[in-house]
């Protein structure tokens, strides 16, 4: 059974980093087989991990939140919801940047709540969003 809810990058790193404690809380409040992150997520934190070697102790959060949540994989279904949803916003006008389009596309495929802080997601037609940085 795939996850209820996807974190989008910028909340793994909150997750991660700790800077906002009510993303933690919330997290707690959910069972761990009900949160996941798209493999495009993962991409975009190890990439962060990348960018800053000196960085030993962020790369072993990244790691040790990694184990504990669900990667799914990118697929056709992911895909196909892609392909529509960027010719729709395209033909709008509304562009949006290709990684976050993928885990918009991603949550879904999925039929899970995208949680982000990032508001270009309320482009997305049919996506249900959460911010869980406010109580």
């Amino acid at each position: 059974m795939p996850p209820s809810y996807l974190l989008d990058t910028n909340t793994a790193s909150y997750v991660i980093k700790g800077n906002y404690p009510h993303v933690r809380e919330r997290l707690m409040k959910i069972p761990m087989a009900e949160v996941g992150v798209s493999v495009i997520t993962e991409a975009e934190l190890r990439f962060g991990v990348a960018r800053l070697p000196q960085a030993a102790k962020l790369g072993i959060a990244v790691e040790e939140f990694l184990l504990r949540v669900e990667v799914l994989p990118w697929d056709s279904d992911a895909a196909q919801h892609y392909a529509r949803l960027r010719a729709a916003l395209e033909a709008h006008g509304e562009p949006i940047g290709n990684l976050d389009l993928m885990i918009a596309a991603h949550a879904l495929a999925a039929d899970a709540v995208l949680v982000t802080s990032d508001r270009i997601f309320s482009r997305v037609k049919g996506l249900t969003v959460e911010d869980w940085r406010r109580p």
